[in-house]
């Protein structure tokens, strides 16, 4: 059997960095190869600027758009050559971009990439803007990795969740005998990230320490659980546009100790993820993480204290790492646009009908 290459590249809202996945969808495993390379301060506080309106911000974020990309060709090059691939055996880059703006309800979505000068200095076919097609025909754009849960995750006996953990949480559900469905179910480590770095200058708080330092605050507790968003039904998808440091600071008086707030923040995102799973899907069987907060050793603890009669695993036990379940769907989506098939669930999404997602720009 003839390969069938195809790279996913994912930055996504935790603002970490770029993470590479190589794919072979004609073999198993299909994991060929990996590599991640980190923001540093500014790349992450510019990132940060754009999700709010801002002086000259169209030319900031044209100009940070072709800075990425060029971070994403070299992520791209350090991956060949460590595979010992060359560019002419891949088929397609799938290049999620760098989520700046997420507004469904206004009809559009937003990630940074210049695909056209990617495909020029890789020599490779991109496809990217894969949100909009999707929000064109009704949905939310997001959450896009259930149709790829689906494809590589589903158990023909076994109802299993599958929770991405990253800047926001994402849910999916692969019931062996119905349709599958998806949302985003509130923060990943979004609001834990930013908190811990305003606080302690530190980009997060490794395995959840600083938070099991402190004590959750009850009733800031049960006014971030008000948030309208824990209860809409969904279809539903969110992002920085709601849950963000000045939204964070209108519910606390000030005088908390910051590893309290921490404390608080690690059991919202927990609780979060209990109320998604406990209203939509109280009978799921398995359950599976994925994402950076899958590391954190702190919430997992927390998640099985919450929901202990779910069987809690990462998502290694299915065959793929944790860090790199998202690259690989955007390898999978772009297989999907290349091969003309629809990447979309319209029952995550809410989009009236299956659509073929992305805009191909060739090498």
């Amino acid at each position: 059997m003839s390969s069938s290459y195809y790279i996913g590249l994912m930055s996504g809202t935790s603002l970490d960095g770029i993470d590479a996945a190589l794919t072979d969808f004609s073999r198993s495993p299909m994991l060929i190869g990996t590599a991640f390379t980190a923001f540093d301060n500014t790349r992450r506080a510019d990132l940060l600027a754009l999700n709010a309106p801002g002086e000259n911000e169209l030319h900031r974020a044209a100009v940070l758009a072709n800075q990425l990309t060029c971070s994403y060709a070299e992520i791209v090059n350090q991956l060949l050559t460590q595979t010992e691939i060359v560019p002419s055996q891949i088929l397609g880059i799938g290049c999620h971009g760098q989520t700046v703006r997420h507004c469904p309800q206004d009809g559009y979505s937003i990630q940074l990439v210049n695909s056209s000068l990617l495909a020029e200095l890789t020599g490779i076919t991109v496809i990217s803007d894969f949100r909009n097609r999707d929000i064109a025909a009704g949905g939310q754009g997001a959450p896009l990795v259930p149709a790829f849960h689906q494809a590589v995750f589903s158990h023909p006996h076994t109802h299993r969740l599958i929770i991405n953990i990253g800047g926001i949480a994402n849910i999916t559900s692969l019931p062996p005998k119905s349709d599958v469905t998806g949302f985003d179910c509130g923060p990943g480590n979004m609001l834990m990230d930013a908190w811990c770095h305003q606080h302690t200058g530190v980009a997060y708080d490794h395995n959840g320490n600083w938070a099991k330092s402190g004590n959750i605050i009850p009733h800031l507790l049960e006014k971030l659980l008000t948030s309208p968003y824990i209860t809409q039904t969904p279809p539903k998808s969110t992002g920085r546009e709601l849950f963000h440091l000045d939204w964070l600071a209108t519910l606390l008086s000030g005088s908390e100790r910051p590893e309290d707030v921490q404390a608080t923040l690690l059991s919202f995102t927990v609780e979060a993820m209990k109320h998604a799973i406990m209203t939509w899907y109280p009978c799921a069987e398995e359950l599976y993480l994925c994402g950076g907060g899958a590391h954190n050793t702190a919430l997992i603890m927390m998640l099985r204290e919450t929901i202990p009669h779910h069987k809690i695993e990462l998502t290694d036990a299915l065959g793929i790492p944790i860090d790199w379940v998202e690259a690989c769907a955007f390898a999978w989506l772009a297989q999907r646009t290349i091969e003309g098939l629809p990447g979309n669930l319209p029952a995550v999404t809410g989009a009236s009908g299956a659509r073929i997602l992305g805009t191909i720009h060739h090498a």
